[in-house]
C-alpha cells in the first residue's frame, strides 16, 4: 500500500475539526486511507445490515458507543446520524474526532452542511493519480498510453493486479444492482444501462439532454434524472464552460466526462489496448485522463475542484482553463505523439481575446518527452504533475 496524495491534507485537518468527512467513488480508497491514518479508531461499516439496523433504531445509543470517536464508513446508509454526530461534537469538538466516508455526494452533502457546518471538513478522494500508481508500480519509463487507459485508475486493480475488463465489469454490475437501488428508483435498469454506455459515446462531448434521451428512448425530464444521479454517484463528471466576457457569444452547454476513464473505456466495448488508439473517441479518452488528472491534483491539495474549458460561437476552444489568483491557466489537450503548430491554435486566440485573465498556456500531449515551443510548454502525458497543469 502506498501514501495517497490527499493524506498529508487529510491529517492536517483532522487536527482541526472534529468531524471529517471523506467523499469519492466507490472503490477509490476511501476506507483503505481512513482506516491507515486513523487506525486508533473504532471502524463500523454501516453497510453491515446488523449496524445499519442498530444506527437507524437508536442512532444516540450507537453512537453512544463512540464517545472518543469513530470512522463510520458509507454514512449515506444512515445519514440521520449527522444531526445525532452534532450535538456529540458540539459538546465536544476534540478535532478528528470522526471521521465520514460516503460514495455519494448531493445526498450526503445536504445532510452534512445542515447539520454539521462549520464543524466539518470535507475532502473527496478519487481513484489513484498517474503518480500514485507509478509510486506503486515502481514504474522508471513510461508504460504503453493505451494500456494505461484502458485500466484506468481504481486502486483495487493495480493492488491486486486485476484484469481491468472483468474488474470493470464487477464494478459496474455492482453499481447497478446495489448503488442505484439504493440512490433511486429506477424502474428499467436496462434502458438505464444503455443510458449510461450512450454516455461513454459523448466523452468530452457538450452535454445534449435532448439527443441523449431521444437515443436512449426516455423523455428530456428522466435523462435530466440519470444525469444527476450519475454525478452523485461519482461516474460522471460535467464540466463547465467559462463565462468570463459576457460581450462575446460563449458555449453555455457543459461537457460530458467520466470519472474513470477506463470504466469510460470499458462501456464503449474497448477490451485491448490496440482498440483503444484506433475507436473514434481516443482523442476524447485522452482528454477525458488528462481532466481527472488536474481534478485529483487539486482536490489531493485540499482545493475546489473549480475548472473550465472555453468554446466561442466562432469554434476557437481551449480544452481546460484552471484558475488561479484570479487569472486562468489554459491547457490545451491532444492525443497525439507528435506535435504540430495546430496544437498552439486555441491558446493563441484566447490569450488574444481574454488579455485580462490570461496567465499561461501549455499543452499536454501524447508523446513520450515533453518540449518547449516558444511560449508554449508542452508537457508529456507521463510526466503530469502540478507544474503541467497550473
Amino acid at each position: 500500500m502506498i501514501e495517497r496524495n490527499i493524506a498529508p491534507v487529510l491529517k492536517h485537518l483532522a487536527s482541526q475539526y472534529p468531524v471529517i468527512m471523506l467523499t469519492g467513488p466507490r472503490q477509490s480508497g476511501k476506507t483503505t486511507l481512513a482506516k491507515s491514518i486513523f487506525a486508533g479508531k473504532p471502524y463500523i461499516t454501516l453497510e453491515d445490515p446488523d449496524m445499519r439496523r442498530y444506527a437507524q433504531d437508536d442512532p444516540r445509543g450507537f453512537l453512544g458507543q463512540y464517545v472518543q470517536g469513530a470512522v463510520l464508513d458509507e454514512i449515506q446508509r444512515v445519514p440521520e446520524l449527522a444531526s445525532y454526530l452534532q450535538g456529540m461534537v458540539d459538546a465536544d469538538p476534540q478535532p478528528g474526532r470522526f471521521i465520514l466516508t460516503g460514495s455519494h455526494q448531493f445526498e450526503l452533502m445536504t445532510q452534512v452542511s445542515q447539520s454539521l457546518a462549520g464543524r466539518t471538513a470535507v475532502l473527496r478522494l478519487l481513484p489513484f493519480t498517474l503518480a500514485e500508481v507509478q509510486r506503486l508500480k515502481g514504474m522508471g519509463s513510461a508504460p504503453d498510453l493505451t494500456q494505461t487507459l484502458l485500466t484506468g485508475f481504481y486502486p483495487r486493480i493495480h493492488d491486486q493486479s486485476l484484469n481491468p475488463s472483468q474488474a470493470l465489469a464487477d464494478y459496474f454490475a455492482t453499481y447497478v444492482q446495489r448503488d442505484l437501488r439504493q440512490l433511486a428508483a429506477v424502474q428499467d435498469l436496462q434502458r438505464f444501462e444503455r443510458f449510461v454506455r450512450l454516455c461513454a459515446g459523448r466523452t468530452g462531448q457538450l452535454l445534449n439532454l435532448t439527443s441523449l434521451g431521444n437515443d436512449a428512448g426516455v423523455s428530456h425530464v428522466t435523462a435530466r434524472a440519470w444525469i444527476d444521479l450519475l454525478q452523485s454517484s461519482y461516474i460522471v463528471h460535467l464540466l463547465p464552460p467559462w463565462f468570463g466576457n459576457a460581450g462575446k457569444r460563449l458555449v453555455k452547454a457543459p461537457k460530458l466526462y467520466f470519472y474513470d476513464v477506463g470504466l469510460a473505456c470499458w462501456l464503449l466495448g474497448l477490451r485491448i489496448a490496440d482498440q483503444v488508439s484506433r475507436d473514434p473517441l481516443w482523442g476524447s479518452l485522452f482528454e477525458n485522463f488528462v481532466i481527472m488528472e488536474a481534478m485529483k491534483d487539486r482536490l489531493n491539495a485540499g482545493e475546489t475542484a473549480e475548472m473550465y474549458f472555453y468554446r466561442d460561437s466562432e469554434g476557437n476552444e481551449v480544452d481546460l482553463l484552471m484558475p488561479a489568483g484570479g487569472k486562468l491557466h489554459a491547457i490545451e489537450i491532444k492525443a497525439g505523439a507528435t506535435v504540430n503548430r495546430d496544437y498552439f491554435k486555441g491558446l493563441k486566440t484566447f490569450a488574444a481575446h481574454q488579455p485580462s485573465v490570461f496567465a499561461s498556456g501549455r499543452v499536454v500531449f501524447g508523446g513520450q518527452e515533453g518540449q518547449h515551443r516558444s511560449d508554449w510548454p508542452v508537457h508529456s502525458w507521463w510526466q503530469l504533475q502540478r507544474k503541467a497543469l497550473g
